[in-house]
């Protein structure tokens, strides 16, 4: 059995948690044209490769092959950062989320999670913070008054609805006492007892989140920074190329980070129903070792997760190809007068129900 280092298991824990998050973005690209195909009773991309499947490798090669174009008037090296910017941020915070439990190889036991931190869910929420820098970056270094509009909409548009993100996860807090991802999944499931999910303990906090994640991701019905009809294309009016190609992409890993996110926090993560019993039926009654029983039910509750993460994936897609975009004040005014004081409401509830031992 290879024998490596702690530090040597983890770094291939990462590479293969950036690349799982690029792939992932990859083929959301292919997924939104065959979910509106579908929802719009047409034929989707079928011409590169058997069903479109190489349709994502298509755009990839379009997207590093077409010309590069700085708009006159623009800071070039800023027009190069922004998107870089959000690419990177959508990438870091995927570090963090446990994608699975311990898994033992001979002398090796390793978690299947990039960083372990005691403070994950206030990495995840500082790094996504930033990531409106590169959109606003775009947006202003573009020398374009549409692109300058679609980006101080997006911050506007994050500081709202951040705050009432933050508040709902205060509540998720308050039930757990930790900032750790890895603790807050294991507390929803705990060996020889039935733990209950945090959706049942916060259905009020997931609503607000949920709504919260449409709005930090620039989905419809929230989309105001780049609403074709309104501002051509918003801060990317100007992009080509890759430079366009990375602003698309950490699109569809923000969305993969945050449905990830909302199924460790309120769905059990890796964890699911009977799993202890099925790991202790291998080992008494088919005589596994206990390690090779663990690694089964990792693998199982890691592929749990995926189905749980594509699941909410599609909700967006769904969402998108179904409801109309708001208008900006009311967008606005959802984030400040419906949710935030929502949200408020649920941390005085969290806190008695935690009061009087309900939960």
């Amino acid at each position: 059995m290879l024998e490596l280092p702690a530090l040597g298991w983890q770094s291939i824990v990462i590479f293969v948690v950036f690349a799982l998050s690029l792939l992932i973005a990859t083929y959301c690209t292919y997924a939104e044209r065959v979910i509106a195909a579908f929802l719009q009773d047409r034929v989707g991309p079928d011409r590169a490769g058997p069903f479109g499947l190489l349709q994502p490798l298509a755009d990839a090669v379009k997207m590093f092959t077409k010309e590069e174009f700085f708009p006159g008037g623009a800071n070039k090296a800023l027009f190069v950062v922004g998107p870089c910017l959000a690419m990177i941020t959508a990438l870091m915070s995927s570090a963090v989320i446990p994608f699975g439990n311990t898994m033992s190889f001979g002398n090796n036991a390793f978690f299947l999670q990039g960083i372990e931190v005691n403070i994950g869910m206030l990495w995840i929420f500082g790094v996504v913070s930033l990531g409106v820098y590169g959109v606003m970056i775009g947006g202003w270094a573009s020398n374009n008054k549409f692109s300058l509009l679609g980006a101080v909409r997006a911050a506007s548009q994050n500081i709202s609805y951040e705050l009432a993100m933050g508040m709902s996860l205060i509540a998720v807090l308050m039930i757990s006492g930790t900032l750790s991802l890895r603790e807050i999944t294991l507390q929803q499931s705990v060996a020889g007892e039935w733990q209950m999910w945090n959706i049942v303990k916060q259905p009020i906090g997931f609503i607000i989140f949920l709504v919260c994640a449409f709005a930090e991701t620039n989905r419809t019905p929230f989309d105001l920074p780049e609403c074709e009809t309104e501002l051509v294309g918003g801060y990317h009016t100007e992009y080509s190329s890759m430079k366009l190609g990375l602003y698309l992409f950490s699109e569809y890993v923000n969305i993969f980070v945050v449905s990830a996110v909302m199924s460790v926090l309120y769905f059990g993560g890796f964890n699911f129903p009977f799993q202890y019993e099925l790991r202790d039926w291998f080992v008494n009654s088919q005589g596994w070792e206990l390690d090779s029983a663990q690694n089964l039910i990792t693998i199982l509750g890691t592929v749990g997760l995926f189905l749980k993460i594509f699941a909410f994936i599609f909700f967006f897609m769904w969402v998108r190809w179904t409801l109309p975009r708001f208008r900006y004040d009311q967008l606005m005014r959802l984030g400040w007068t419906i949710l935030i004081p929502l949200a408020v409401f649920n941390i005085v509830l969290t806190g008695g129900l935690i009061l009087f031992g309900v939960i």
